[in-house]
């Protein structure tokens, strides 16, 4: 069993990722480190961990684990590893953006890697520091990777996509708040939403850059992505219905689907489905994901099994709520 650490486990992202530590078959979840809350055991924070643990929050770390996952706020992850040293083998996995880009991804001596297995599985086995994509990031990326991938993105793509409200964190604010929320839908940072960088990097890699216009909503769900992706596209439909299925073919957690895709189809799960339609010239293209599991704790997950050599897919075997 390997020893695991997690970082800011009171949050949401930190609560999904003490269940998946909890039930995986390799880990054993030594420590959750948290500074407002030593002492206090997790299940009182995460209620429906009642009866899987009588762990208790930390103030302290142990340096020697095997692998420790950052779930603190933007901004916080570096002064973090600037004050604990863990040791020169312990996989360092980061759930926020400090270190997606490029030009941000080396500190201290480390160098961190984007945590996209379906872009760079292979570097990924390599790594030793993570960067774990951020939700809205992983969602429209498996959306038009085939494409990039093949250099196929050659007009200016028009993105919406909703997103749950725990995509916002535990903490209470205007647009967060149950009354607001309930029976409502708004935009957000039209076309000016942080994870566009790290999309640009990754889509256009290979290829002279294309317009991303993005448009972010608020949903009236708490959890879940579900993002629309379109643009001009010269193939058939059964062209680029291959090549989506070919670029997924071992890519156990991306699904491409003949049928129309929903969010009940993902949520609670490590899953993302995609479905393609054609109108005309244009192509349109549906993604949809669990924000805090493939999005998040799932994937960062994902990621530690491929650092570690294990299947992919280990722990992370779950059932959706269709129903």
């Amino acid at each position: 069993m390997k020893k695991v650490g997690i970082i800011g486990g009171s949050g949401i992202t930190g609560g999904e990722l003490i269940r998946l530590v909890l039930n995986h078959p390799c880990l054993s979840l030594d420590f959750v480190y948290s500074t407002t809350r030593p002492g206090t055991r997790l299940a009182e924070t995460h209620s429906d961990l009642l009866g899987q643990t009588t762990l208790c929050f930390s103030d302290k770390v142990n340096p020697e684990v095997e692998a420790v996952f950052l779930c603190l706020g933007h901004g916080h992850s570096k002064p973090f590893l600037e004050a604990h040293h863990f040791s020169d083998t312990t996989v360092i996995i980061d759930l926020s953006n400090e270190f997606r880009l490029q030009k941000e991804a080396n500190f201290q001596s480390e160098s961190f890697v984007y945590g996209l297995p379906e872009y760079q599985r292979e570097r990924i086995q390599q790594a030793r520091c993570i960067a774990n994509p951020g939700c809205f990031a992983t969602a429209i990326q498996l959306a038009l990777l085939p494409l990039a991938h093949h250099q196929s993105i050659n007009n200016s793509v028009h993105i919406n996509a909703v997103t749950g409200s725990t995509g916002a964190g535990v903490g209470l604010s205007p647009t967060t708040h149950f009354s607001w929320r309930n029976q409502n839908v708004s935009w957000y940072k039209p076309f000016t939403h942080q994870h566009l960088d790290e999309i640009e990097e990754t889509l256009f890699s290979k290829q002279e850059a294309r317009e991303l216009l993005f448009l972010p909503q608020r949903g009236n769900f708490t959890r879940g992505i579900f993002a629309t992706a379109y643009t001009r596209y010269d193939g058939s439909l059964q062209e680029v219905q291959d090549l989506f299925e070919n670029y997924y073919e071992n890519h156990p957690f991306t699904q491409v689907s003949q049928k129309e895709v929903h969010l009940k189809q993902v949520i609670n799960t490590n899953q993302c489905h995609i479905h393609l339609h054609q109108h005309q010239d244009y192509l349109l293209i549906t993604s949809v994901l669990d924000n805090l599991l493939k999005g998040a704790s799932g994937q960062a997950l994902q990621n530690l099994n491929l650092i570690m050599g294990w299947e992919e897919t280990l722990g992370l075997q779950l059932k959706a709520t269709h129903y």
